[in-house]
């Protein structure tokens, strides 16, 4: 194997003597408390094997599926019936291609620390690379918990729909010192207007051993399955608000009536939906400051786009853009709401159009409380944001308008547990940036000082803010 030049050297991306300090001596050896990812609770609970490399690094990756399509990679060889070694081909003759998107960097930082591979991948050597990976992953010590904790992965808090099973992140808790909790995804609470909703509503019946019928019907049946979460260990739940947010104030019983509508099968128009969904979300963030959960909006994602890559790879088959800005006057009123009522919990806002960026940073210091530091955060660069000039400008644009102090740092929002790399990845940047303010003059050279930033920023933060300590 003709080895190539060392991408992934021990000072990427630091590119100054102060950037190296606060990366090898702060932050590198820090645990990380990744607070939302898509990660499978039974593979942890069971350290779950890998067939393959396919199996372990590309199947379940949209981002890797959305590159190769981009290449005229046939979808069949991507998410359809083409064998395992094929679709490792193809993204292996994908990466020379992906140059300049962070793929590319990925890529490379997760043959190197997981692998301990040097080159870049390409045709040339995918199948010595296909061999290696392969033989590693069949190894003791590459199970799904093993891997995680070569990335110094104290704490994981997946993303769960309100009927899952729970006891995968019990037993998987204490597994090589990792704790794993749920989160709540609250999107199948509300979609009433989509076809799913019906299945998902009457599995909602069945396992609450309840008929329901009307609207008080369905908020109890909803507050017994949020204690369960409690239960388990759940801090935080989420809630994506596609495209812009519109709010609306909608009484109990205008929406009452919407859902009464919808059981008698009757088809429900767009300001009825809009009103449901905006009564039940109120209602559930609600319930989520009783529990003093945070909660997450991503807000901004268009995931209606080709109707044919949706019916051959389902709904997160990596074909989704950025949506419009946000509606900033009904995320004001929607948060203002909770305020008033004394209901707005702590709050991560995401936001996938940069456009939103500033206003977003401002934000933060619009509805702060009393002895809560941070109460409202700008979330970290999401999806395509989470790449080296977007987390950069996140960061950049939360220091102009907020306090960058008070940010809660990196998490993954994956599937794979070779994304939980990204983690080194963003404190890298988080270092090289902080370096470079120093060397133009808007930061003081005070070591003290700026190791705290980077501390805090990288783990101590997120860590205050899901425990709340």
């Amino acid at each position: 194997m003709i080895m190539a030049e060392k991408y992934i050297n021990d000072n990427f991306y630091l590119k100054s003597e102060l950037a190296i300090e606060l990366f090898h001596s702060v932050v590198k050896d820090l645990p990380v408390i990744d607070y939302h990812n898509h990660l499978n609770p039974k593979d942890l609970a069971i350290n779950r094997k890998f067939l393959n490399i396919t199996d372990a690094w590309i199947s379940f990756d949209p981002y890797k599926h959305r590159a190769m399509r981009i290449t005229g990679v046939p979808e069949n060889e991507i998410t359809g019936t083409a064998s395992d070694k094929q679709r490792f081909l193809n993204w292996a003759s994908t990466v020379p291609k992906t140059l300049g998107n962070p793929l590319f960097v990925w890529n490379a930082l997760e043959l190197k620390r997981i692998f301990n591979i040097d080159e870049i991948l390409s045709e040339k050597n995918a199948n010595e690379i296909w061999n290696e990976c392969n033989a590693q992953l069949a190894k003791d010590g590459f199970g799904t918990v093993d891997i995680l904790k070569k990335f110094k992965l104290k704490t994981a808090i997946t993303s769960d729909d309100l009927l899952d099973d729970l006891n995968f992140h019990k037993e998987a808790t204490g597994k090589q010192g990792i704790e794993v909790f749920p989160s709540l995804r609250g999107d199948s609470i509300l979609n009433i207007e989509q076809a799913s909703f019906l299945t998902w509503f009457d599995k909602l019946q069945q396992s609450t051993n309840q008929y329901i019928s009307n609207l008080d019907d369905y908020k109890i049946a909803l507050i017994g399955q949020l204690n369960k979460f409690s239960d388990a260990g759940c801090r935080l739940a989420d809630h994506s608000l596609d495209g812009g947010f519109q709010f609306c104030f909608t009484s109990e019983s205008l929406a009452s009536k919407v859902i009464k509508k919808w059981e008698q099968g009757n088809e429900l128009n767009i300001e009825e939906v809009s009103q449901f969904k905006n009564y039940l979300l109120k209602f559930l963030v609600g319930e989520y400051s009783k529990r003093n959960w945070t909660l997450q909006l991503h807000i901004g994602a268009q995931r209606f786009t080709s109707s044919r890559l949706r019916n051959l790879a389902g709904s997160a088959g990596g074909y989704a853009t950025m949506g419009v800005s946000c509606d900033i006057a009904g995320l004001c009123s929607f948060l203002d709401s909770l305020e008033y009522e004394g209901n707005l919990p702590r709050t991560i806002l995401y936001t996938l159009n940069p456009a939103d960026n500033e206003v977003f940073a401002t934000l933060t210091g619009s509805y702060a409380e009393d002895g809560v530091p941070g109460k409202i955060q700008f979330g970290p660069g999401w999806w395509y944001n989470d790449q080296y000039e977007g987390i950069r400008k996140q960061m950049t644009d939360l220091a102009s308008y907020g306090l960058l102090s008070q940010f809660i740092g990196m998490t993954t929002d994956s599937r794979s547990v070779f994304s939980f790399s990204r983690h080194e990845y963003f404190r890298r940047i988080l270092c090289n940036l902080v370096a470079e303010w120093v060397e133009t003059g808007n930061l003081p050279y005070d070591y003290d000082l700026l190791s705290n930033l980077v501390k805090n920023i990288s783990y101590n933060n997120s860590k205050n803010l899901i425990f709340n300590e």
